[in-house]
């Protein structure tokens, strides 16, 4: 199996620099739903959930990242240090979790955030660079695949 390549690196610490502070403001919201930090890490400026469904769904998403997607984030970046094909197939699996739920957020959310933050911020950071990096590792890893099993 060859060696990953530098997009895989690329793909890699790019999700890493920016989903873990999103997984850490999760934990927190797993652990301390309640409390002012969660609030604060996952709302900001000092505002309070709209309504009891927007706390629910967002302590959801917390769950779900942290049961679903961060195991096979973890697996499939471990299967692609090592170029196995399950890493691959684990990664994409993770991209298109990233890409599916955070399209769903991108429209949900974009009430409340879009106009707060600007169409700069809300189409790159905010949701953007979940959608963007989803496609590209589900586009990445299947033409890898490919290449890997064409040999």
């Amino acid at each position: 199996m060859p060696d990953p390549t530098i997009i895989t690196w690329v793909l890699i610490i790019f999700r890493l620099i920016t989903c873990c502070p999103l997984l850490y403001a999760q934990l927190i919201m797993i652990r301390k739903p309640h409390s002012e930090k969660a609030k604060e890490l996952l709302i900001g400026k000092g505002e309070d959930w709209r309504d009891n469904s927007h706390f629910k769904s967002q302590q959801s998403l917390a769950r779900t990242d942290w049961i679903i997607f961060t195991p096979i984030f973890i697996g499939g970046m471990i299967g692609i240090i090592f170029a196995e094909n399950w890493g691959y197939i684990l990664y994409a699996l993770a991209g298109a979790i990233q890409l599916y739920i955070n399209a769903f957020l991108w429209f949900f959310e974009k009430e409340y955030v879009y106009p707060a933050i600007g169409p700069a911020a809300y189409y790159t950071y905010y949701w953007g660079n979940f959608i963007y990096w989803g496609l590209a590792v589900v586009v990445y890893s299947t033409l890898r695949q490919t290449v890997l099993n064409s040999k």
